[in-house]
């Protein structure tokens, strides 16, 4: 896994950036090389979990690398062959939604677009309220497309959120390693997951 370049976005989901902070930590000790590439919203808003310069810096921090936040700066990630791997983390339902269905216009998903014509791997990590209702559709049609891996996902509060389903980030080394691969993480469907401040 030395020196393979990795891709990471992320989406608007921004309870689980605490999370998937602790994750590209992780991938950057491994030695993956990480590229963080960010949504419009997770670039510009400012959230009561984090104010958008706090996530730049970041991950800037921990990568070493300025995050790429616009069409014209991840288009060239294909033409250039400049990833081995793409992963989208946290993956909203919006982000779902548009990408099921060939919509490609932020960073994060241009940026997969991009990457996919190399036929090189994309992994998803989905974090959404409405995973058991109008994201699930998306989900079956992600999870049908060529070169394109999920990291295994369960329910976070079953009782007081039914339909909403989050990905387990610690998953995403091994789901990533797997996708490397040619292969999906098995098993997909987690059981009842417990994530803080979702």
């Amino acid at each position: 896994m030395s020196n393979t370049r990795v891709g990471f976005a992320l989406t608007g989901s921004f309870c689980t950036f605490q999370a998937v902070f602790s994750v590209i930590r992780t991938l950057k000790d491994l030695g993956y090389e990480i590229t963080p590439i960010l949504s419009y919203n997770s670039a510009l808003e400012d959230t009561r979990f984090y104010p958008s310069e706090t996530v730049w810096k970041t991950l800037e921090d921990i990568t070493g690398v300025h995050p790429l936040s616009t069409l014209p700066e991840v288009e060239p990630i294909g033409p250039k062959k400049l990833l081995d791997a793409y992963i989208i983390a946290p993956m909203t339902g919006a982000s779902m939604g548009k990408m099921a269905h060939g919509i490609f216009d932020t960073p994060a998903l241009l940026g997969a677009k991009s990457h996919l014509r190399n036929g090189r791997p994309v992994l998803v990590a989905p974090s959404t309220n409405d995973g058991l209702s109008t994201a699930a559709e998306n989900i079956g049609k992600i999870l049908a497309m060529r070169n394109v891996y999920i990291v295994p996902f369960g329910q976070d509060d079953p009782v007081k959120k039914p339909r909403s389903l989050v990905a387990d980030f610690s998953k995403i080394p091994e789901a990533l390693a797997a996708a490397l691969a040619g292969a999906q993480m098995q098993p997909i469907l987690l059981g009842s997951l417990k994530n803080e401040g979702k």
